[in-house]
């Protein structure tokens, strides 16, 4: 692959993922955790992610060819989930993304590993950009490093998020959750919009 694709392919990712967007879900979500439990929740969402985007690559396609499921159905689907989450943001009344009072609810793997980073419209451009008819194993395991790349920046914003929350303080954290989830919201239905007139991504 040639520096002009890797670069086309670290731009789709970058959008798609949207690690700085990722940040405020990421502040909103652990809000009640204490800096250790965030920094461990940052990593592992990361990992998680990385695992369902890698699997996606290389698998999603045929799996989807097998299954008889278009790509722009996930994007539809993903866009529901997102939008009915944001409205636990929205209507939460304080307790609802509190880890010690729900320890079944990882927020590690939802909503950041998914469907923050592991976006919908991630999943639909690893497939699109690692196309199983236009390119050979090398080329997709390229794209998963530059996959990686975007993932490992994602990492390292959250993480810095902990000294956000430091300054804003848990009232802050508190309006700040409810005002992405206003954003997430109008995210989601853009989402099912632009799946509906078969675009990818929220955009």
């Amino acid at each position: 692959m040639s520096w002009h694709e890797l670069f086309f392919d670290f731009v789709t990712l970058w959008v798609t993922v949207d690690p700085i967007g990722t940040v405020p879900l990421f502040l909103a979500v652990t809000k009640d955790m204490s800096a250790a439990d965030r920094r461990r929740a940052a990593i592992r969402a990361t990992f998680v992610a990385f695992g369902v985007l890698a699997g996606f690559l290389y698998l999603g396609q045929r799996l989807l060819e097998i299954m008889k499921i278009d790509l722009l159905a996930f994007q539809i689907a993903g866009g529901i989930i997102l939008f009915l989450f944001s409205l636990t943001m929205v209507f939460d009344r304080g307790g609802a993304h509190d880890a010690k009072s729900d320890p079944g609810h990882d927020v590690a793997v939802f909503p950041l590993a998914m469907p923050s980073i592991a976006s919908p419209g991630a999943l639909l451009s690893v497939v699109v950009l690692t196309n199983n008819n236009t390119h050979n194993l090398g080329q997709q395991t390229a794209t998963c490093a530059v996959m990686a790349l975007v993932l490992a920046a994602t990492l390292a914003l959250m993480l810095l998020g902990n000294y956000m929350i430091r300054i804003i303080g848990r009232s802050g954290a508190n309006i700040l959750s409810r005002v992405i989830g206003m954003i997430l919201a109008a995210v989601a239905v853009q989402m099912v919009y632009s799946a509906l007139h078969g675009d990818f991504g929220p955009g």
